[in-house]
């Protein structure tokens, strides 16, 4: 916990009256509609400027010149077949990146966009795995005013006019949006953001005597597992006038048929009007998408109240040749405030025509008394229900749980998102206050970790409504049942009678029949899963021993379906894979703190795929060899990126099957989750993979003495960063594992394989510190290489999770400060002042390890773990200033713009590499580590290792698991499970 004496003064704090008039938030001081003091701000003219990639050096690029040919052979090939290569650094967007992202919209899973601190509407990622981020230029707000006795008029979009997006400044014969009244300066405007919200405030912009904020709300919920899956978001306009006259005030929503991209060109786009319950009224936008993909329905909509009507105009152009321009449109507004009644029944409109664009306006009209307020809602909303991968799997999104499938779903979810959206900003406040109200913590940080979560829903998330259930965990355990196709032979799970897992394959992507009846969407299937498909067993009050345990039983106020679907996240942008592991290992705080269902969902996933095996050959390009695609045993580095889940491992970089990292990594995770949540279920479901995984690694150890070697080539998710013998990186995880597994092997009963584990923790811990420890940190590695005693920020990575999961530490004290101290004084304060984070080598001499590009990066996610551990270790005031420097070179004014598109890492420079990135998720570690689970807390002080007895001599690892089987047995039938429970 921090101590109160830590932050004794509020450090970068961002207070609102430094960006807007007292008098100003004192007027829009009710409904929320006033910015909170923390909140993350910026002015509306400020300069976004381009963003600067990283590059290699001449002997790096050297170094990896055949791994670039032979990466460049595979992104041809892969488009040569309409596929994009999951890494591809040698296609560059049309858009250049900028420092102008903002607060994205909509829930988890259901698609996203993001909206610019300015207004624009960029970073379409509506089909999985692809993301336009190009602005859309005619989706905006506008605002048109006028006032008693029409000697005062204003109309001006509610964006800066200088903008990239906008191009050339309008002529007198333009007809499309630059025709409009690009009048807003954007000096007395300004944005604040504090994820899942977003505030505009228009301080007497475009109008001096009008004080305007707009409110940007999407339910992003804790805990909801229903509403935080819907693509949608709601816009709350707050108006006071100031003046001495009547204002008529008239807010525009404009919107293009596209989902980004030239998309809006390619034809056989309708709209139509619609008028719903409850005032709702707006327009649908049919977009129908290019090469086969599920179709589109927007929505857009405002609420009519007794002083705020509403009208439409359900199509207009760009072009000279539409039947109504933008500059028609534009000029009705100006002359008339609101579109005309009859526009509500012109049902359908013809079919747009390839290269023609079909836009829509919605207008909410009212006036607003001297010196009154007024409040004016607008809704957006998206349906599109199938989710289609490139290698033909198609699934229903979560959303369609509750709204089913029809194009009419977007009328509701809008309806909903304008009725219900006070609810969801009630549980926000109620989710974010104590955070917010704690005063130990620094203004930064506040902020920083609510608007990290961005990723969650602009990472590219996808969320199903599908069972867990699979080919690896639905047999007879006793059975065997073989499968085959073309390109791989399948096995289905089988249990050994001493209880231990034998084998298990998955089904190969040319085999429909192995996956088809399990995941995929039958359009003419039930919209609910039946009760048989249900794997996720509901959690028993007397496991709930834990604040994680309690959320998740007070989720089912929310959803009384067990079942909450099947969720996917991107590495990133760039690296187009879904729920890439090593990353995960630090990206997964936030789940679990947030939404602890979805990761204990992601965590029995990847259980299953340690029991699969995948025998397709596979071409590695770092080395050109060949290998399979999945091996049993290891931890898969992926689901996959264009069939994820069937056809796992698209990196094909390095072997992962020969990582260090990823089993470790899974135990860790695996009994973290376990811990904080008390959930016996789910222990048991995993254990048979967590058990196999712990004895794959026992071919790396190639000497004997119970530590894992590394062999000479980036094995772990340094993967450039080549390791000799043990490292202090994979050999820390390692021993971290080894005290997990022994922890989660006795708290099952399986006390053998909790012997063996004890045994070879005891022998493996001695031979790490003799072979790494030099008297103040741990060398990166024991081989004889120029960077062997490097001091790698990550070297603690296994103490970061023991400490997190309530078991002993792994060292004595005294070494665990002493290297996070070596940590704090050389690869972050020795970087600018620690004003950029920790890099993530330096030699000892103080210079930075450039040994290659991600030795001498600093690595966004890995600073915020590193922060964790620090916390963890009681060394508050390091660890926020090592934090800080993410924030004050990403997040700050005087930074590099990297607000709401945190990359991977960036060098000393400021370069960046891989924007939108999982890892920095990890900041939610340093919040579990302020706010450790109770069942954690509580826990007994006794170091669980001692409670392990060694009965034998006996070194290798056991296959009694007679007494999990009893657990099982005690605890009921567990659909998921791979024991067979005769209850």
């Amino acid at each position: 916990m921090v101590t109160a004496n830590i932050f004794h003064c509020r450090k970068n704090s961002w207070p609102p009256e430094e960006y807007i008039n007292k008098v100003t938030l004192q007027l829009l001081d009710f409904d929320s509609s006033a910015p909170p003091e923390q909140a993350w701000r910026r002015r509306l003219n400020s300069h976004a400027n381009i963003l600067k990639e990283f590059s290699v050096t001449f002997m790096e690029a050297i170094k990896m010149v055949r791994l670039g040919i032979r990466m460049w052979s595979y992104v041809r090939e892969e488009a040569s077949h309409g596929r994009k290569a999951p890494i591809d650094p040698f296609t560059r967007e049309s858009c250049k990146p900028s420092a102008s992202q903002g607060v994205p919209l909509g829930g988890m899973g259901s698609g996203s966009i993001s909206r610019g601190f300015r207004g624009e509407f960029r970073q379409w990622q509506i089909l999985p795995g692809l993301c336009e981020a190009s602005p859309v230029m005619a989706n905006q707000f506008s605002i048109f005013i006028s006032r008693d006795g029409g000697n005062k008029s204003f109309a001006s979009v509610l964006a800066p006019g200088q903008h990239e997006g906008l191009g050339s400044r309008k002529k007198g014969d333009d007809h499309g949006i630059s025709s409009w009244g690009w009048n807003l300066s954007g000096q007395h405007s300004t944005y604040h953001a504090l994820f899942p919200r977003a505030w505009t405030i228009y301080d007497g912009e475009p109008d001096p005597e009008l004080k305007v904020s707009c409110r940007q709300i999407s339910p992003f919920i804790p805990h909801n597992y229903k509403e935080s899956s819907l693509p949608a978001a709601v816009f709350v306009y707050t108006l006071v006038n100031t003046g001495k006259e009547r204002a008529k005030v008239n807010l525009l929503f404009t919107w293009a048929n596209s989902i980004g991209g030239v998309s809006h060109l390619s034809g056989d786009h309708v709209n139509e009007p619609f008028i719903a319950e409850d005032g709702v009224s707006g327009v649908l936008l049919h977009h129908k998408t290019a090469k086969g993909n599920p179709p589109v329905t927007f929505s857009i909509a405002a609420c009519e109240t007794q002083n705020v009507s509403v009208s439409v105009l359900p199509c207009f152009g760009l072009t000279e040749g539409s039947n109504i321009t933008a500059k028609d449109m534009w000029g009705k507004m100006v002359q008339d405030g609101q579109f005309d009644r009859e526009n509500f029944n012109s049902g359908p409109s013809m079919p747009s025509s390839p290269g023609e664009t079909l836009c829509a306006a919605v207008s909410a009209s009212a006036w607003v008394e001297p010196h009154g307020k007024c409040t004016v809602a607008f809704g957006l909303a998206w349906s599109s229900p199938k989710v289609k991968f490139v290698k033909g799997s198609t699934f229903r999104r979560r959303y369609t749980k509750f709204y089913g499938t029809s194009e009419k779903a977007a009328v509701n979810l809008v309806h909903d998102a304008l009725t219900n959206y006070k609810r969801w900003e009630e549980e926000i406040e109620k989710w974010q206050s104590p955070v917010l109200a704690d005063e130990k913590l620094p203004e930064w940080y506040k902020f920083t970790l609510f608007n990290e979560l961005y990723f969650l829903v602009a990472g590219g998330t996808i969320w199903i409504d599908s069972s867990l259930r699979s080919a690896c965990m639905r047999s007879d355990p006793y059975q065997v049942t073989e499968l085959e196709s073309a390109d791989v032979k399948v096995t289905e799970a089988k249990v050994s009678r001493q209880g231990s897992i034998v084998d298990c394959t998955i089904g190969s992507a040319h085999d429909a029949t192995a996956t088809a009846g399990q995941n995929n969407w039958d359009e003419n299937s039930s919209r609910d899963s039946s009760d048989e498909e249900e794997s996720v067993a509901p959690l028993r009050k007397e496991h709930s021993t834990g604040t994680l345990q309690s959320s998740i039983m007070a989720d089912q106020q929310y959803d009384d379906d067990d079942d909450v679907g099947r969720f996917l996240y991107l590495e990133g942008v760039e690296y187009v894979m879904w729920c890439t592991y090593d990353v995960h290992f630090y990206a997964s705080f936030a789940l679990l703190e947030l939404f602890p269902r979805i990761e204990l969902n992601i965590q029995r996933e990847f259980a299953k795929a340690v029991l699969c095996e995948d025998g397709r050959k596979v071409k590695y390009l770092a080395e050109g060899n060949w290998g399979i695609r999945k091996v049993r045993g290891a931890v898969p580095h992926d689901l996959g990126t264009h069939d994820p889940w069937n056809e796992m491992n698209a990196y094909n970089i390095h072997d992962t099957s020969k990582w260090k990292d990823l089993n470790p990594k899974f135990v860790l995770q695996v009994y973290r989750d376990f811990a904080a949540t008390g959930d016996m279920s789910f222990g048991v479901d995993v254990w048979p993979a967590v058990r196999t995984a712990m004895e794959y690694m026992d071919q790396f150890d190639r000497d004997g003495d119970g530590l894992i070697e590394n062999d000479g080539f980036p094995d772990q998710t340094y993967d450039t960063w080549t390791v000799h013998g043990v490292s202090a990186y994979c050999g820390c995880l390692w021993l971290a594992a080894l005290q997990a597994a022994a922890a989660m092997a006795l708290q099952l009963g399986d006390r053998d394989f909790a012997e063996t584990c004890k045994r070879k923790f005891l022998k493996a811990k001695p031979a790490f510190e003799e072979k790494l420890w030099n008297g103040s940190y741990f060398n990166y590695d024991s081989g004889s290489s120029g960077n062997s005693k490097s001091i790698q920020a990550d070297q603690l990575a296994g103490q970061w999770y023991t400490a997190s999961s309530g078991l002993s530490s792994l060292f004595d004290d005294s070494k665990i400060k002493s290297a996070l101290r070596k940590i704090f004084d050389f690869n972050v304060m020795k970087i600018k002042g620690g004003r950029m984070g920790a890099v993530n080598g330096m030699h000892p001499n103080g210079k930075v390890d450039e040994t290659c590009m991600q030795s001498r990066e600093i690595w966004t996610g890995v600073t915020y773990g590193v922060a964790a551990t620090m916390i963890l270790a009681g060394m508050e005031e390091e660890a926020f200033t090592t934090a800080e420097g993410i924030f004050i070179a990403g997040w700050s004014e005087e930074g590099y713009g990297y607000w709401f598109q945190t990359p991977e890492g960036w060098t000393i420079d400021g370069h960046y590499r891989s924007l939108i990135y999982m890892r920095p998720l990890s900041i939610w570690g340093m919040q579990y580590a302020l706010t450790l689970p109770k069942a954690i807390l509580e826990a007994p002080k006794i170091n669980i290792m001692d409670r392990i007895h060694i009965s034998s001599a006996n070194g290798g690892f056991s296959h009694n698991e007679t007494t999990v089987r009893k657990i099982a047995a005690k605890s009921n039938c567990f659909g998921n499970s791979v024991f067979h429970c005769a209850c």
